[in-house]
Order: C-alpha cells, then structure tokens, then sequence
C-alpha cells in the first residue's frame, strides 16, 4: 500500500480542500438527518462527561484549570466558566475519562470529545446560537473523520500501529476546524488555524491505560481552539502540512506504507457512520466483550480450562494488555473483558473498578484467554472458543458489535446509557431536563437552558 502524490499547489490540493470545507460552513444548511446525528452524538459525548465527575483525569484537570484563573464564559462541566481553550480541556478530558465515547469506526478517533467540547466552549464564551453550534461540530467531525479514516489500512489504524492515537493527532485538526468556522475565519486564517493544529499534532498509543489517554481528546480542543485564536490574531503557519508529501503524514509514516481515504466532502457526510460504545471500555474489546456475554449463562458453575478469541490485529495494538493491574488498565485488556462478559458483568462503566479487579472469578480466566489476530476479520466482529472441563467447547460469535453502524444504537438506546450515567451525578429530575434539552437542542433556547443544567452542581 502506498499513498499517491499530492499535486504542487492549486484547488485541488488537500489544504485548501480542508479550508474551503471550513470556510462553507458559514452556508451550509445542515440536513435533518446530519442534525439528528449531531444531537446523537451531544447527548452521548453530555452523558460520558458528566458520568465522569469523579474519575481521577477529571478532578485533575478541574483543578488546575481553575488554579489558572482564568477569565472567559465557557461553562466547565460540573464547574465554574473559564477561557474557551481551558474549558475544552476539561470537558473533552471528562468525556473520554470511561472510555466510554463514541468512536468512528474509520479509525479517527474519538471525534465528540474533541468537536463537541470545542463547539461548546466557543459557543458559551462568544454567546453563539445552537445553529452555530451543531455546524461547528459537524465541522470538525467531518475534517477530523475523514483525516483519520480509511479503516485497517487507513490513516488512523496506520498511526495506531506506529504508536500514535488519531484522537490526539487529527482531533487538533477538527478541534481547530470547528473553532474556524464558528469564529469566522477567513480561508487565509482557517489555513494557518490548520497548519498550527497540524504542527502541534501527537499523543502515543504507550499513555493507553492512563490518564493521558482522556488528555488526549481533551488537549486537542484545547490545542484547536489556540489555533484558531492565534491566527486570528495573525499568527503565520506553514499551510502545506496536510498535503501528501512533505507534511504530517510523511512525518509519521515515513515508509508510506498507508491508504489515504479522498477529502469526498462534496459526496456524503461521514457523522451517518459514527459509532457508540455499548461498553465502558476500549473500542477493540467491544466485539469480545458482547461475545463472552452471549456466553455468561452457559458457563455459569462450569469449570474454564482454556479460552480462546479470535481478533482484528488491531486489539492487539490498542487493547492488548494481558496482565491489568488497575481498573484503567483493564478497559485496554481483551482478556479482561472476555472475563467479566463470561462472569455476567455488564461492562458498564460501574463495572470496572477496584472490585471488580478483587473478584477471583474474574481474574483467574484472565490468564486462560488466548488471542489470535485474523489477518482480514472485522473489527467490529469475535469468535469465542470456550473450552470447559470435561471436553465441552461452547462456541460464540458477533458479527457486529451493538454500537457500529450496521447495528446502531438509538436514541433509546442512548438514552438509557445516559441515565445511567447521568443520574447518579444529577438526579433523575434534572437528568430528564437535561435529555429533553439535548434531544430537542437545535430548537432556539437551547443552549442557554444547557449550560446552567451541566454547570456546578
């Protein structure tokens, strides 16, 4: 696989497709489709984030961007109002602390928590309308999706096996892309918003199981946002960083060996394939996890000898921890979460804690599961092989995994995962309000009624 050359300059360079996307969204008219999957996404990157409140990452980062002091009407989740860059942190932290946030399944990244916490700081600082809003995330997404897509031998799958998160690396280019739009840019100042996003592009697959991995999301809008204000201000970048040759691409995948997907901005909206998270956990386990599940009920009082699963490559590379030692750690472990879905867990977020990594049920299978990487499965697919004393093997499979695309969650299913994130935290009164203010966002009023409900409790 090789990348094909970029043309030297001119319309049809990949900058200036980028910017000329960014620069449209000023008249673009959203369809009720694309808007729907916009408040889809709200509500699910809304609940992740408030559900975090009492995760490590998110007291942390609270804590220091309040030490900053810093002046600005951005509403911090769950907190007080700051500068739209520092407010960004901390919700887009917050939302990817469970990973528990919608991922495309292109291989971008966790688009929600860089576009959705981007959008929404600018909107509450500047005082900008829910319109203004959903178009600024829709935005970003589609840059941030497509730069990052291209599936197991695109650009975001390719970074993952280099060490590199695509949530880090190209959420700074939609995080900045959103922040253009809604500002204003003209095409001069998105191409230097982009490049200086571009240039600030990083975050290693190492920090996965930490609190850095949630820093990611949260770093990229802030890094988006100060990219955009910086040029508008007049900062000069250099504008050539997107295109195929000599830029960020060349830099990170130096043997080329890497499918870029085209910048197909005019021909469909890639918000329609984004996915959400049935489970608290790393995008990889997802399949394995609802597959041990189906099995829960038949291993029940029989004794496991030996497990073995059947995975895309890639849960190798992002989820392939085979000794969890802390509840972090286990949403980026197949083996653990085969073992919770064969004990009955649920693998929601109240699964994965210090409990939980104390049950002796769970943690003697842990050991047992063995991964085979299939060169050509689905990622959003797992075939099970559950071997029990006594000779009996029980076999399982998902096809594809509740959450992708092709097996959607809706807006039930949305709004379940929401309440049980959201009303420990708020209440199930105020939890009510708050979906009824979502689902409903692109009606006038809305953002104004948001804030106050995600503010300090």
């Amino acid at each position: 696989m090789s990348k094909k050359p970029a043309t030297n300059g001119g319309a049809n360079t990949r900058g200036n497709q980028l910017t000329k996307f960014v620069a449209g969204s000023r008249t673009r008219k959203l369809p009720p489709e694309i808007v729907d999957a916009a408040k889809q996404a709200l509500l699910d990157f809304t609940g992740c984030a408030i559900g975090a409140a009492n995760q490590n990452v998110a007291i942390a980062a609270k804590k220091t961007a309040e030490a900053w002091n810093a002046a600005g009407k951005a509403q911090i989740f769950l907190g007080g109002k700051t500068a739209p860059a520092l407010a960004a942190l901390v919700n887009g932290a917050m939302a990817h602390a469970m990973d528990y946030d919608d991922t495309h399944p292109g291989g971008a990244g966790h688009p929600s928590g860089c576009c959705w916490s981007t959008a929404l700081a600018i909107a509450s600082h500047h005082g900008y309308n829910e319109q203004e809003a959903l178009s600024g995330f829709v935005t970003g997404f589609e840059i941030m999706a497509r730069l990052g897509g291209g599936g197991p031998p695109g650009v975001g799958r390719s970074l993952q096996r280099r060490g590199l998160h695509p949530t880090s690396v190209f959420g700074r280019t939609g995080a900045a892309a959103a922040a253009s739009a809604m500002l204003g840019h003209n095409e001069q100042q998105i191409a230097y918003a982009l490049g200086i996003a571009a240039t600030t592009a990083g975050g290693l697959v190492g920090s996965f199981g930490t609190d850095s991995k949630p820093f990611h999301a949260g770093k990229a809008a802030m890094d988006g946002i100060l990219s955009a204000q910086l040029a508008q201000n007049g900062f000069i970048s250099a504008t050539h960083l997107y295109e195929l040759e000599k830029g960020l691409l060349d830099a990170f995948i130096q043997n080329r060996e890497v499918e870029v997907p085209p910048l197909d901005f005019e021909k469909t909206w890639w918000l329609l394939t984004n996915g959400f998270k049935p489970f608290a956990c790393c995008r990889a386990t997802q399949p394995s996890t609802q597959t041990a599940r189906k099995l829960a009920e038949r291993v029940a009082g029989k004794k496991i000898i030996k497990v073995k699963a059947r995975v895309h490559p890639n849960a190798l590379v992002t989820a392939g921890k085979t000794n969890p030692r802390t509840p972090l750690e286990g949403k980026f472990s197949v083996p653990f979460c085969i073992s919770m879905g064969l004990r009955g867990y649920r693998a929601v977020y109240t699964d994965f804690t210090e409990t939980t990594m104390r049950d002796q049920s769970v943690m003697e299978l842990v050991p047992l599961v063995e991964m085979e990487a299939v060169q050509g499965q689905a990622p959003h697919s797992s075939y099970l092989d559950v071997y029990l004393e006594g000779g009996e093997v029980l076999h399982e499979k998902t096809d594809v995994v509740l959450g992708h695309p092709e097996n959607p969650m809706g807006w039930d299913d949305l709004l379940t995962k929401f309440q049980g994130l959201v009303e420990p935290v708020l209440g199930a009164k105020k939890t009510e309000e708050l979906y009824q203010v979502l689902r409903n966002f692109d009606r006038p009023g809305s953002l104004a009624k948001m804030m106050p409900l995600v503010g300090a409790k």
